[in-house]
């Protein structure tokens, strides 16, 4: 009897619903082996590379790459041995039933029993040819290309330092893309090998956009469908007259640009009015001194060495401030109150994709040297589009920092299930009097504290606020 294997649409999260295959990385029809990425799949904030758990053919392709959404359990694709028939793959096709829920690509290998989980037969490969470089290149990558008898030399590291990873040697080793924006066609001959979506490569054939002269900010450098309708000029309308002086007003037409909520946008809409209608909020407002936590940082990055930012010393009195407060650090469920001995603190990040709030683990014992490189790590990761699951699941206390975009005070609605928010404001320069009644300046930021009143009181919130304002004056101590 064949083996045939269902791959279903996998879900990372309780939350998750739908996800959208980004792209195939293995043609209908080509066999695949274990730990060998299978495709990209985009969720709502998040773009996953989908590894294979074991060996064998990508026989069928029922969902190809597109912007259409597929639930959670969806049958995207069967995986067999070559040896499998088109009528037995149809009739598994036509006999399937979608789970429920799929873990990656092991959702298939669930469905099927352990027994048969033997390996395809593989076609017969040539004599791998021992290849010896000084380049950076990762094992799996140089023992695929001892294999297959891919040349490396030419091949262009993605990896840190310049570093050759196994999906570099996949890229090469695949055929040159003929597409158009109707079907198969010729691109440029300089265009070929750019590492390019196949919607993306349909648009700069429409478009006549040259591949190679883009920045993809997809996965791996992946050029989207944004990058190219991006160098998508748009046509400049010419500029109208200016009326005569004194000539009446005439009024024009004032149609609206509709633009409906992406993915993304609905999601976090979703998720706003819930938390603002279910938890019930209440809010608390205090100003801190900054001077010396100012003038401390510029010292400690040149000792350190780092480039840590106001924001990173606040995640870390932030979080010194919650271990000291435990009944603030909590996430609340629906009859019970979860308290955490350490704080996870997450951080709102302006993406691409809208905004996204990973977290920094365990912020409480970290250095500020090691908080700086998580969030730097963050926020570029986000700013890639290449957040995970893992690096936004949970949290158990949010920052929302506007005040290097120059917002004086601004109050944040709750990410649940966390207990309170707080809300970040500019550092501005004010009058204060002195001890012996002078008038003097000094620089201050200005903090408001969302709470949820079910699970966190006002006076619980106020000895937080209290600690962090200490914190943040004497910041001397964020190094104790």
């Amino acid at each position: 009897m064949a083996d045939i294997r269902p791959f279903c649409m996998p879900k990372w999260g309780i939350e998750m619903t739908e996800g959208t295959v980004a792209e195939w990385m293995v043609k209908e029809g080509e066999a695949f082996t274990r730990g060998q990425v299978i495709c990209l799949i985009e969720t709502d904030k998040i773009t996953n590379e989908v590894e294979a758990e074991y060996d064998a053919v990508l026989k069928r392709v029922l969902v190809p790459a597109s912007d259409q959404p597929q639930p959670v359990g969806a049958l995207l694709g069967v995986f067999t041995d070559a040896a499998t028939t088109d009528a037995e793959v149809d009739a598994f096709v036509a006999s399937f039933k979608p789970a429920e829920t799929g873990v990656a690509a092991k959702a298939g290998a669930e469905a099927a029993p352990a027994a048969a989980a033997a390996p395809a037969p593989a076609a017969a490969a040539p004599e791998p040819k021992k290849i010896v470089t000084n380049r950076p290149i990762s094992p799996e990558a140089l023992k695929l290309a001892e294999a297959s008898g891919v040349d490396i030399e030419p091949i262009t590291g993605s990896g840190r330092g310049g570093r050759i990873t196994y999906q570099d040697v996949v890229q090469a080793m695949r055929p040159e893309p003929v597409l158009s924006p109707k079907g198969p066609a010729d691109l440029p001959a300089e265009s070929r090998a750019v590492f390019a979506s196949p919607l993306a490569a349909r648009l700069a054939a429409q478009y006549g956009i040259d591949l190679a002269s883009l920045k993809g900010t997809g996965p791996r450098g992946r050029i989207s469908k944004a990058d190219v309708l991006g160098a998508v000029k748009p046509a400049v309308p010419e500029a109208a007259p200016a009326p005569a002086f004194g000539a009446p007003f005439v009024a024009v037409a004032n149609t609206p640009v509709v633009q409906p909520f992406d993915k993304v946008r609905k999601v976090v809409a979703r998720r706003l009015t819930e938390a603002k209608q279910t938890i019930p909020h209440f809010y608390l407002r205090v100003s801190a001194r900054v001077d010396e936590l100012v003038a401390l940082r510029k010292t400690a990055n040149i000792v350190m060495g780092t480039k840590a930012s106001i924001n990173d010393y606040l995640v870390k009195a932030v979080a010194m401030a919650l271990v000291r407060h435990p009944d603030v650090n909590v996430q609340v469920a629906a009859d019970a109150v979860h308290s955490f001995p350490h704080a996870d603190v997450a951080i709102a990040v302006a993406s691409p994709k809208g905004l996204v709030t990973p977290i920094v683990r365990q912020a409480d014992r970290m250095h500020i040297a090691q908080i700086a490189a998580t969030t730097r790590a963050l926020i570029d990761k986000a700013a890639a589009g290449r957040l995970s699951f893992e690096d936004m699941d949970g949290g158990t206390f949010s920052i929302s920092n506007l005040g290097m975009m120059g917002i004086e005070e601004f109050d944040a609605i709750i990410n649940p299930p966390q207990g309170a928010i707080l809300a970040v404001g500019g550092i501005n320069r004010v009058a204060v009097e002195t001890a012996d009644g002078d008038i003097a300046f000094e620089s201050q930021i200005r903090l408001s504290l969302s709470v949820d009143h079910r699970a966190i009181d006002g006076a619980a919130g106020a000895g937080f606020l209290q600690t962090l304002k200490a914190l943040i004056e004497a910041p001397e101590s964020l190094f104790s």
